[in-house]
C-alpha cells in the first residue's frame, strides 16, 4: 500500500561515487585521498620560500596570515567553479559529480599544503609522510581529531601533554604510536569526511547556479574550520623562523637562483 521510498537518484549517485554496496569507501577513493594528503616536504619548503621572497620582512605570524588568506581564497574559488559547471546545460549530474570528486581532491591537497606549511613555521618538520598525514587528518576532524591525538600520543610526552597538540606529531613521538594513531584516525576520518563530502558533492551538482553558491560556501566554511583547527593545534607563531626551516629555505632559494 505504501510503496517503498525511492532513493533520490542524485543522492544515490553521490553515495555511489564514494562507497561500495556495503557502505565502505571504495578502494579508489582511499588511494585518491592518500595521494592527496601526501604533499612532499620540498613542495612545502618551495611554497614558503615563494611567499617569503615576496615578503622578505614578514614575521612567521605575518606569513601564516598570508597562508590563511591564500588557502581560503583558493578553496572557496575552486568550490564555486566546480559548482558553476552544473549550470551548463551540456554538463549532466553524473559529470558534475565527477568534477566535484576532483574538487574534493583539490581541497585535500590545498589543506595539506596549508597545514604542513604552518607546521613548518612552528618548527615541526614534515618530512615523515605518515606523521604529516595523521596531522592533516586530525586537523580536518577538528575536536575529535584533537582528542584522538592527545589520547594516543599524549602518554609519550613524558612530562605531561602540551597545550598545543601539533608538537606531539613531531619526531619525538614513537613510530609505533604514530602508526596506531594513523590507523585509528584514518578509519574515523574517512567515515566522517566522506559522509560530509557526499552532501557537498550533491550540492555542487545542483543546477541553475545553485551549485556554485553551495560549492563556494561549503568550501569556505570547511576552510575556515581548518584554519581554526590549525591555530588550536599549534598556538602562537614564534617570533623568528625556526633554525632548521631557515636553513631549508636558504637552500631552496639557492637552488632557485641557480635555475634562473
Amino acid at each position: 500500500m505504501f510503496g517503498r521510498n525511492k532513493e533520490n537518484p542524485a543522492v544515490k549517485a553521490a553515495n555511489g561515487a564514494l562507497f561500495d554496496k556495503d557502505g565502505h569507501p571504495k578502494p579508489g577513493i582511499l588511494r585518491m585521498i592518500e595521494r592527496a594528503l601526501n604533499v612532499q616536504r620540498p613542495l612545502i619548503i618551495s611554497n614558503l620560500n615563494r611567499l617569503r621572497r615576496r615578503h622578505p620582512e614578514a614575521s612567521p605570524a605575518e606569513l601564516a596570515r598570508r597562508l590563511e588568506r591564500d588557502y581560503l581564497r583558493a578553496t572557496t574559488a575552486a568550490g564555486a567553479a566546480v559548482g558553476a559547471t552544473a549550470a551548463v546545460p551540456a554538463v549532466g549530474t553524473a559529470a558534475s559529480l565527477g568534477l566535484s570528486a576532483a574538487a574534493t581532491v583539490g581541497f585535500l591537497e590545498a589543506t595539506a599544503l596549508y597545514a604542513e606549511s604552518i607546521a613548518e613555521l612552528h618548527g615541526v618538520q614534515t618530512d615523515d609522510p605518515e606523521r604529516s598525514r595523521a596531522m592533516v587528518m586530525a586537523i580536518l576532524m577538528g575536536e575529535e581529531g584533537t582528542a584522538l591525538v592527545r589520547s594516543i600520543l599524549g602518554a609519550s610526552a613524558g612530562q605531561g601533554v602540551p597545550q598545543y597538540w601539533g608538537q606531539l606529531v613531531d619526531k619525538a613521538a614513537p613510530t609505533s604510536l604514530v602508526k596506531t594513531l594513523t590507523g585509528t584516525i584514518q578509519r574515523r576520518f574517512l567515515k566522517r569526511f566522506l559522509a560530509r563530502q557526499g552532501g557537498f558533492m550533491l550540492g555542487r551538482a545542483l543546477p541553475f547556479g545553485a551549485g556554485a553558491v553551495i560549492g563556494g560556501a561549503g568550501n569556505h566554511l570547511m576552510g575556515k574550520a581548518v584554519i581554526s583547527a590549525t591555530r588550536d593545534a599549534f598556538g602562537p607563531l614564534p617570533q623568528i623562523v625556526p633554525g632548521e626551516l631557515a636553513e631549508a629555505l636558504q637552500l631552496s632559494e639557492q637552488r632557485d637562483d641557480q635555475q634562473t
